[in-house]
């Protein structure tokens, strides 16, 4: 352990230098005109993982697909494969000016770094280099990287990713590091995921703009007549309307909700949504949140009935919800739903189911050992409301590999959001974790 320790301290500084190279790729997958820094921000990881002495290394996609890099160190005879998984490409920043430092700029403060990335994940593939340089050529199992680059738009092209590269990804152990911990110090295994399914819906009324003075209080409007429809998603306590969707029963934790109001950052004086425990609702339970709207500003806008308006509608979906069917439940209650006979379509839907995760097996229970001596703690086992696809995903296509979900988020990481950051302590913990699975693992194939 003290060795271990040693190796990862001595390595983190050039790994922290790295991020911030990474980080100052803008490599924001959802923007087409950062397609050539999502190629960059590949080549940059590449680069990296050649510097390892690794001889295979690649640059992969599949048509249609962002590029990812693959890289892979043969196992010795007997000895397991782990395959450890980040994605390299990060969302928008939003409005950069309203960040307290440049996003694409890592900045140290109050024992964290600030940045676009640093904690979703370009900080995970931090942790990744360091464990590995930290044991150099004394790995004594096989190791596998994957680090994608369109996590951030729902891995659209994952299925047919592994369908071609599954044979080059087949692992014993699968160490996927995109998820949070239970707080700053108390690291966590990710039990339970939700899915997401979302999709566009567009709203006519009218087949052009009308003067709303002269035909308002008879004519309805399309902006209108949307928000009514967008309104009949929750009920009255702000839980999910939409019949047909399942609830899935997740782990007994007690989150205060003094401890979620101040996390969350909720205003004094707004009430929380939903029915039941804090936790079920968050994990276990639908959750529909209008993301975008196509609709004329307020700057400028004119006493006009709008003929057309369209808005992007996205659904966390239980565990255990087939994804097909709650799209086929949202599409139904909005056609059900839409008021005064308006005519209603739908575009760019997409679907992906979430999963329940097992602890079961010699390698879990190794690697629930590592974060316990990593952290001197034992790890919580939690649910997250995100979703992964593709932890279900390797579930599915390897039956028999451990598939397990860490991370280095804590509840004031603000992922997504403005000011993303990420504790400096917990990012060299989890490498130490990382290297300590890799080195008992060894030992054990060697006993």
């Amino acid at each position: 352990m003290a060795d271990v320790r040693a190796a990862v301290a001595r390595e983190l500084p050039q790994a922290l230098d790295d991020l911030a190279k990474l980080v100052a790729i803008p490599s924001v997958s959802m923007a087409t005109d950062h397609a050539d820094d999502v190629a960059a921000s590949a080549e940059a990881v590449a680069g990296l993982v050649r510097e390892l002495g690794w001889a295979d290394v690649r640059i992969v996609s599949v048509p249609g697909g962002r590029p990812a890099v693959i890289a892979k160190r043969p196992a010795a005879p007997g000895a397991p494969t782990v395959c450890f998984y980040a994605h390299h490409d990060v969302q928008p920043t939003g409005e950069a000016s309203s960040w307290t430092s440049d996003p694409f700029t890592v900045t140290r403060r109050d024992g964290r770094l600030y940045g676009r990335g640093v904690v979703d994940d370009k900080g995970a593939i931090a942790v990744h280099l360091t464990a590995l340089r930290a044991l150099g050529d004394e790995l004594g199992v096989g190791v596998t990287l994957l680090i994608e680059g369109e996590e951030e738009v729902g891995s659209p092209t994952m299925d047919a990713f592994l369908d071609e590269f599954s044979d080059d990804l087949d692992a014993d152990a699968f160490v996927i590091l995109d998820s949070g911990n239970w707080a700053v110090g108390r690291p966590a295994f990710t039990s339970s995921l939700r899915g997401l399914v979302d999709l566009v819906v567009e709203v006519r009324t009218l087949d052009h703009a009308l003067h709303s003075g002269q035909y308002g209080g008879a004519v309805p409007d399309a902006l209108t007549t949307l928000c009514r429809l967008l309104g009949s998603l929750w009920d009255a306590d702000g839980a999910v309307a939409v019949a047909g969707l399942d609830s899935t029963p997740v782990a007994e934790l007690d989150y205060p909700e003094d401890r979620l109001r101040a996390e969350s950052g909720l205003l004094h004086g707004v009430d929380f949504i939903g029915r039941g425990r804090l936790v079920q609702r968050l994990w276990g339970e639908p959750a529909v949140t209008v993301i975008g709207l196509d609709a004329p500003k307020v700057e400028g806008a004119s006493n006009t009935l709008v003929p057309r308006a369209r808005a992007k509608v996205s659904m966390r979906i239980a565990p255990t919800q087939d994804a097909s069917q709650a799209l086929d439940a949202l599409r139904k209650h909005l056609v059900d739903h839409a008021p005064f006979g308006t005519r209603i379509s739908f575009e760019e839907e997409s679907g992906a189911a979430g999963c329940q995760l097992r602890f079961d097996g010699d390698i879990a229970q190794t690697a629930v050992a590592c974060l316990r001596d990593s952290w001197g703690v034992d790890p919580v086992f939690m649910g997250m409301g995100g979703s992964i696809p593709l932890a279900g995903n390797l579930m599915h296509r390897f039956p028999r590999a451990a598939v397990l979900l860490t991370g280095i988020v804590d509840p004031d990481s603000r992922m997504h959001g403005l000011d993303e950051s990420v504790d400096l302590d917990d990012l060299e913990k989890a490498a130490v974790a990382e290297a300590l699975l890799l080195t008992r693992l060894a030992q054990a194939a060697d006993a």
